[in-house]
């Protein structure tokens, strides 16, 4: 995968292109922009590329992607990740977008919840059904712990280092950061309602070797209340599968309870929605703003089916038109893959 760009509020980053979602449809527009030679900046509000696919159900086989009898979510949006990098796109993860607007020069000026700046001619919105927000736990006062104690995503490992961690939940994210969290954590407590797990069997072997050395700690049950003072636990209450109640250690809690999907801050942006997806046109994928794109299942038009493949189509005709737009002067001259050998060579085979 290409690297991970940190982008902060002291620097503006300019692109030809920003995509907003890195699920397969917004990974495949960066290869279809990156043929027309237009460069692409991917923004995602999950900590990681991948989507739906890699969130929800990276181990679930996906039975119809042309060339692949079966691959598997994460296997796909690896996949896609080799495919686009020699175009070499920057990835900004954790960030939501909190503003859109046009600059006097006709680019798009974005903002993000921190603090990022970006510019660009075009704006594709891949966001599957918008953006992907985890679901808060029904724990009393888990606001005010939010953000200091209490975190949805892991995005810097070490801020997790010499704590008492406690992980809520028994799908692939709370496995994977139980995993990769034990050797930073102080100690790291793993809590699920029943002895039942929806990782991978792998993570769920290893995940029960440490539980058996006693380098971690399994506990079922549920969360039933927070100790601690000023946004910052000490304890957990969890009410165990027998009723009692019982006190973990926590100063740090990670609550993998799945995700909800909004649409967010674009519904504001001016654009035509029907029934909370965006209109577009199926010649360009272009909504009723100029200049801005609408592929995958955010979109809506006559016909339409909400399938990967369907989003692959929509890319490659949007990257069609955005060029256009992003590059107005440049000669476009359609080529294959298999006998263009300038298209060879921005891919690196020959």
């Amino acid at each position: 995968m290409n690297d991970t760009t940190a982008a902060t509020a002291s620097e503006v980053i300019e692109k030809d292109v920003l995509i907003i979602g890195a699920g397969p449809v917004g990974l495949f527009a960066v290869f279809e922009l990156g043929l027309l030679d237009l460069k692409a900046a991917v923004i995602d509000i999950l900590d990681r590329p991948g989507g739906q696919c890699a969130e929800l159900y990276p181990e679930k086989p996906i039975y119809d992607i042309p060339g692949f009898p079966v691959v598997t979510g994460q296997g796909l949006v690896d996949n896609l990740l080799k495919q686009v990098g020699p175009f070499k796109p920057s990835y900004h993860f954790g960030h939501m977008v909190e503003s859109l607007q046009r600059d006097p020069d006709g680019r798009f000026r974005l903002t993000t919840d921190r603090g990022a700046v970006f510019l660009a001619k075009v704006v594709v919105i891949a966001a599957g059904g918008g953006s992907f927000q985890p679901k808060r736990p029904p724990v009393p006062g888990i606001e005010g712990y939010e953000g200091t104690s209490v975190h949805y995503a892991v995005r810097r490992m070490e801020d997790f280092r010499d704590h008492d961690v406690l992980i809520v939940g028994g799908g692939d994210s709370a496995l994977d950061w139980t995993l990769n969290l034990q050797p930073l954590a102080k100690s790291l407590t793993l809590l699920h309602r029943r002895d039942e797990f929806r990782a991978a069997p792998d993570s769920v072997n290893k995940m029960r070797e440490l539980v058996d050395s006693g380098k971690v700690k399994l506990v079922f049950g549920q969360v039933a209340g927070l100790r601690g003072d000023a946004g910052q636990t000490t304890h957990a209450v969890v009410k165990d599968k027998d009723g009692k109640e019982i006190e973990l250690s926590a100063s740090r809690i990670l609550p993998f309870f799945g995700l909800t999907m909004k649409l967010g801050p674009i519904a504001q942006w001016g654009i035509n929605l029907t029934e909370n997806l965006i209109s577009v046109d199926t010649a360009r994928f272009e909504t009723s703003e100029r200049g801005i794109f609408a592929i995958g299942d955010i979109n809506t038009y006559p016909g339409k089916l909400k399938l990967i493949l369907s989003g692959f189509h929509e890319a490659a005709l949007m990257a069609q038109a955005a060029v256009r737009i992003a590059a107005p002067d440049k000669k476009i001259v359609f080529q294959y893959t298999t006998s263009s050998s300038n298209l060879q060579k921005k891919l690196g085979v020959i």
